[in-house]
Parts: structure tokens; C-alpha cells; sequence
């Protein structure tokens, strides 16, 4: 299993070791091939504290004769949260039924700032039909929808969950790059801030400081409410409900494409 340099968020080298050699132990006991393994989550956003847990996200193939069944079979790996790492992944088969629905969370993981791992092919090729598969619609109203639930059960009221902010923030932001660009918006928060909100602004000045924080390490928890967020969070909120109906709705049309591709892949792993 071959290492992958990381991406610009800095991962410890020991902690680096450990996850690969999880990803090892996992192949060994699910009898699984792992071709793709990145960082999700508040690490690969750009955000993280210094608790954060390790988002460790996979795509895995298993042997033929385990697809040539009459039954239906768990499709995802998981295990219990230990040492900071939360390691859950995929099938290939799962994976590119999502890919076809353009489905956001895998999109991200391809494109993560760190990976740890790439093994085979099929990685490099699902990113290089990932333009034409993109359902803006989709992707804006997944976002859209998270940003409505984590305002919703975090930042009402005078006192607020106020780390909960990025977990809001971060998908408005996402929203208006599909609008601008009509492709899948990167998962770094900082490129998102600098692209939607005007540096020198208020708005900039406070959202700046509340990451400098949490960066640090500071316990953001309960905290008055920043009303200038709030303002532009809601603004943004009703802006995307209105503009999300709008939006184009991009079908597959590649499911010929897709079985080929993981017919292809199943061989290039098993056959390598």
C-alpha cells in the first residue's frame, strides 16, 4: 500500500503512519482492497480543533465472487470511534451509484486536500467524468439543506453553539460557488471565504477571527449569538431557496460507462 503525499492541512508524520497502518489491518480482516482512503471533515475543511477527530473516508473493492451473490450484502465499513479516528468507507459499487446521483460527500472525498492513499486507477477516472455527471441542483439543495438543519438546531436564540458556525457558513458558501462556477466547490473554508466575503468587511473580520480561535484550540462552545453572521447566514438562506428550484438538474446518462468501469476496476485490483 503506497503512501500519498499530503495536502496543504498538515498531518502529524506518526499520525499519518497510524491511519495507514489501520487501513492496512482493515484490508487484512474485511479481506478488502482499499483504492482510494483521504481526510474528511473539519481537518480537510481547514477548521479543525485540536481534538478534532480523524475523518478517515475509503473506497474498497471486494473480491468477485462476493458481487456474484443472489443476496444483498452490507456495502459500507465502519468502526467504532478509537484514538481520534472515525474510519468509515464505501464499496465501488456503492460509490459509483452515488457518483451517478452526483452525490456531494464523495465528490469531496476525491478531491480532498489530504489523502492518504491511491491505489489503481478507478480514483483518476471517476474525477475525470465527475464534470460531466455534476447535478448542480443537487449538490446546491444538499448543501442548502445542511446549512438549514445545523442553523436551525445551533445558532437560535441569544446564546449558540458558536463553533457550530463553520458547519453553516461552509455550505452557504459552497451554494454560491455552484451558482458562480456550475462545479463542485472546493472543500477548503478559506478559499470559500476569500471568494464570497469581501475582505476588510465586518462580516470577514469576525468570521476571521472565530477560525483564528478555533485553530487554536480555543473550547467554542456556548457564546452570544454574532448577529452580524446571523444576518448574512439568513440572507444567504432565502437567497438559495429561492435560487436551488432554479437550477438545472444534470442526469448520469454514463450507467453503461459506470458498469465498465467497475467491471474494470474489480479486474485491475484482483488481477494486479
Amino acid at each position: 500500500m503506497k503512501d500519498v503525499k499530503h495536502g496543504r492541512d498538515f498531518i502529524q508524520p506518526e499520525m499519518r503512519e497510524m491511519i495507514l497502518r489501520e487501513l492496512r489491518a482493515l484490508e487484512q480482516a474485511e479481506q478488502v482492497r482499499i483504492i482510494y482512503a483521504c481526510e474528511s471533515g473539519s481537518r480537510a475543511w481547514g477548521f479543525p480543533s485540536q481534538d478534532s477527530d480523524y475523518d478517515v473516508r475509503f473506497i474498497y473493492v471486494r473480491p468477485v465472487e462476493w458481487y456474484l451473490s443472489i443476496f444483498d450484502k452490507r456495502d459500507v465499513i465502519e468502526r467504532p470511534i478509537s484514538n481520534m479516528l472515525d474510519m468509515n468507507g464505501w464499496d465501488l459499487k456503492k460509490a459509483l451509484r452515488l457518483f451517478r446521483k452526483s452525490n456531494p460527500p464523495l465528490l469531496e472525498w476525491l478531491q480532498s486536500p489530504i489523502p492518504y492513499l491511491e491505489q489503481y486507477s478507478v480514483a483518476d477516472q471517476i474525477r475525470a467524468i465527475s464534470p460531466l455527471t455534476f447535478s448542480p441542483k443537487s449538490c446546491m439543495y444538499h448543501y442548502l439543506n445542511m446549512a438549514r438543519g445545523n442553523y436551525r438546531d445551533y445558532l437560535q436564540g441569544e446564546q449558540v453553539k458558536i463553533k457550530k458556525y463553520f458547519y453553516v457558513l461552509r455550505p452557504l458558501l459552497a451554494c454560491g460557488w455552484i451558482e458562480r462556477y456550475n462545479s463542485m466547490p472546493p472543500m477548503e473554508f478559506v478559499e470559500l471565504m476569500e471568494e464570497f466575503i469581501p475582505a476588510g468587511t465586518k462580516l470577514f473580520k469576525v468570521i476571521s477571527h472565530l477560525l483564528q480561535r478555533k485553530k487554536a484550540g480555543e473550547e467554542l462552545d456556548i457564546e452570544p449569538q454574532l448577529s452580524v453572521v446571523n444576518d448574512f447566514i439568513e440572507q444567504q438562506i432565502a437567497y438559495f431557496e429561492h435560487k436551488a428550484p432554479l437550477l438545472h438538474h444534470q442526469e448520469s446518462g454514463r450507467d453503461q460507462q459506470l458498469d465498465e468501469m467497475f467491471r474494470a476496476a474489480v479486474k485491475e485490483v484482483w488481477e494486479s
